[in-house]
């Protein structure tokens, strides 16, 4: 039994038996199986870290499959990484569905749609800008080398948020951005930047989802077309979804469509980039009508791992999401302090050395960092040691040497199909001895018994990278089988960006946001210093704060048996050399898991959750004449969850409680104008709500 399976569940009796839903079926949990057999559309699975959140979307959709539910060749399942994507189909294909279900990024996907769309009328597809930093430094104001990065950045996030110029000085400041030239500077190259691509016949990546929704909007009858052909819609990580995304999903998704969405808000930790957890959190607001399924069993962590999260979690503003432990007890996480960033890293190599077991490959341990910048420390310590690492991100797959010259060889080819066979005989691959992906609480998948043939002169690294280059073209020729070489190469640029390849065996050295997705048996968290964990330039903002919360939370529910943290007392920047105090979650993590909070970690931290709170507007809290109410609000809330077995703000917000309390509505109509209460949840709690808030209305009369 994998981790994260839990004890079979027979079929019910008023369920016709059929063997291969119950063979489905056997291993889920009883929230599993709930997520997997619901009836309901729009469905919201809100899946905690460790939860078999893959396993629960793979089977669900296969259970569609047997059921006649779903036809998989009209399921279309987005992701938000080529390898989600990958994994995905792969364990699909184990389940049975090997063909028919198309899987995908939102990028890929829409370029894909695009290209098609575009032969069929006859039009000549614009260029695919894939490398903006060169384009916007041409129309920077300065000559710093830095500030394009910038630029780009704040021109992404602008487009990720659907903000426009003219209106992204007033938005970047309400989101409090810092980019660091004046705002009226940003939007004035952003303008130009979107004048000069239109000139030039440009399109980036932002584009292909701005052009696929707008193609949908704009043509009723392809619209309908397009929905009939991916009838069944699948979205991963929803709560990573940014209003572009989820324009596009709006048009992707009509009246007969079915949607499934599977998201933690425990780990949305990308609001610096544009995604929008309320997507996830108010999803019935944004689809009406859907039902929630939670799935809170964690079965990759030991219950030590777990408290230390959870502990750190619950410091914060709200915990949607509370992990339950289903594995054996093991190591008591440890945190220890070091004179400074250099004797950090030698102990951290030290402990890597100690903990890995005779037989255990390197792979098994990863070093998680806040930053990159502290990436380069690390790396020199393991080489000087002779263990090998890799830090995550240090180059693209479309970087490599091999790769670029096949890329070469492809401008030249007259079909992808040709081309994938050249690779196939460059390299000697064999497809069939690849190794299936890992189940997402780290139990490896079955693997081929036919292992690929060593190839004198090409070492297995560039090996590997050949086969990844002839896996994607194979994920091409599935979703667009009439695509050609030059298709095929924009369509790469596309599903490669901002990922990572790496293969081999090695310490993974990641940054806490790269890590999102992976585990490892042994984590060691580095540099749990204020500054760092939280970063500096989110310790004003209470909103910024509770993000990086979540994101030493992610960082922390990597780890399988064992984590061990570590921060330094002084650290070098540039020629200086700076004290530092630890983390003021230290002392929550050590609380968690029954150990005393140090000295040094006392004085950081004296109530760092009332901190928080009291850093929130004053419009935030109710009024001293709103309270009675908002507190009654909120008992007959927690009475609702508990009734149905689901986090309280799947419920109501504070928000939307708050606002009840200070707006007080008479009318289901004075209701609907409240914010954060639509019509299915009017429909559902709007009598107890004008109950509760007409019951204070009297008290108030009668003193």
């Amino acid at each position: 039994m994998s981790d994260e399976s839990a004890p079979g569940v027979a079929a019910t009796p008023s369920e016709p038996f059929d063997p291969k839903v119950a063979a489905l079926l056997r291993g889920l949990n009883e929230a599993q199986r709930s997520a997997v057999t619901a009836d309901a559309s729009p469905l919201r699975i809100l899946a905690g870290a460790g939860s078999g959140k893959t396993r629960v979307l793979t089977h669900r959709i296969a259970h569609q499959g047997l059921t006649g539910a779903a036809d998989p060749a009209r399921v279309l399942a987005v992701t938000f990484t080529r390898k989600a994507a990958g994994e995905l189909r792969d364990r699909l294909g184990r389940l049975g569905l090997r063909n028919g279900v198309q899987a995908g990024t939102f990028h890929a996907i829409a370029w894909a749609q695009l290209r098609q769309r575009w032969e069929e009328r006859g039009i000549r597809p614009p260029e695919l800008l894939d490398r903006k930093v060169g384009f916007v430094a041409r129309l920077s104001p300065s000559r710093d080398r830095t500030l394009p990065l910038d630029l780009v950045a704040e021109i992404e996030w602008a487009s990720a948020r659907l903000v426009d110029p003219d209106h992204y000085a007033q938005a970047a400041a309400r989101a409090h951005r810092r980019p660091p030239v004046d705002y009226t500077v940003v939007a004035d190259v952003y303008d130009r930047y979107r004048e000069a691509k239109a000139r030039k016949r440009l399109v980036d990546f932002d584009d292909l989802l701005r052009l696929a929704a707008r193609d949908l909007t704009v043509d009723p009858v392809y619209a309908t077309a397009r929905r009939w052909r991916f009838r069944h819609l699948y979205v991963d990580e929803f709560q990573d979804v940014n209003p572009l995304q989820h324009q596009l999903l709006s048009a992707w998704t009509g009246p007969e469509s079915t949607l499934c969405v599977v998201g933690d808000p425990n780990q949305a930790i990308y609001a610096w980039n544009g995604a929008d957890a309320r997507y996830l959190l108010d999803f019935d607001q944004f689809f009406p009508g859907g039902d929630t399924v939670t799935l809170s069993d964690n079965y990759r962590s030991t219950p030590e791992i777990l408290a230390a999260a959870n502990a750190v979690l619950s410091t914060g503003m709200s915990t949607p999401l509370r992990l339950r432990p289903n594995r054996p007890s093991g190591p008591v996480p440890t945190v220890r302090s070091y004179d400074d960033e250099t004797a950090e890293a030698h102990a951290i190599v030290r402990r890597c050395r100690d903990r890995r077991r005779p037989g255990d490959p390197w792979r098994h341990q990863a070093v998680l960092v806040r930053t990159n910048a502290q990436a380069a420390v690390l790396a020199e310590a393991f080489g000087a040691a002779g263990i090998p690492n890799r830090v995550r991100g240090a180059g693209s797959l479309l970087e490599q040497p091999e790769v670029k010259q096949a890329l070469q060889v492809l401008r030249r080819s007259t079909s992808v199909a040709a081309f994938l066979a050249d690779c196939e005989r460059e390299a000697h691959l064999a497809p069939s001895g690849a190794r299936a992906a890992d189940d997402d609480t780290g139990t490896p998948a079955d693997t081929a018994d036919t292992a690929e043939p060593t190839v004198p002169g090409l070492t297995d690294e560039r090996r590997a990278n050949l086969a990844e280059l002839v896996r994607l073209g194979r994920e091409y020729l599935a979703l667009d089988a009439s695509g050609g070489p030059a298709e095929f190469a924009a369509w790469l640029a596309a599903s490669l960006r901002s990922e990572d390849r790496s293969g081999g065996d090695a310490v993974d050295i990641v940054t806490f946001h790269a890590a999102k997705g992976l585990e490892w048996p042994v984590v060691h968290v580095a540099g749990l210093e204020k500054g760092f964990v939280p970063i500096h330039h989110a310790e004003d903002d209470p909103e910024a704060t509770d993000e990086e919360r979540r994101l030493l939370y992610v960082a922390l529910t990597r780890a399988r048996e064992e984590l061990h943290c570590t921060w330094a007392q002084r650290r070098a920047f540039g020629s200086r050399s700076l004290r530092r105090s630890p983390s003021p979650w230290i002392d929550a993590l050590l609380a968690g898991v029954g150990r005393t909070p140090t000295k040094a970690t006392r004085a950081q931290t004296t109530s760092r959750a009332a901190a928080a709170r009291a850093a929130l507007p004053a419009r935030d809290a109710p009024s001293a004449q709103d309270r009675p109410l908002f507190e009654s609000l909120r008992a007959w809330r927690k009475a609702q969850a508990a009734g149905a077995d689901v986090p309280a703000f799947v419920i109501f917000n504070d928000a939307t409680l708050r606002a009840v309390a200070e707006q007080r509505p008479r009318t289901p109509a004075q209701l609907l104008k409240v914010p954060g209460i639509g019509p299915v949840k009017a429909e559902r709690f709007g009598g107890d709500l004008l109950r509760l808030v007409a019951k204070a209305e009297a008290g108030a009369t009668n003193r």
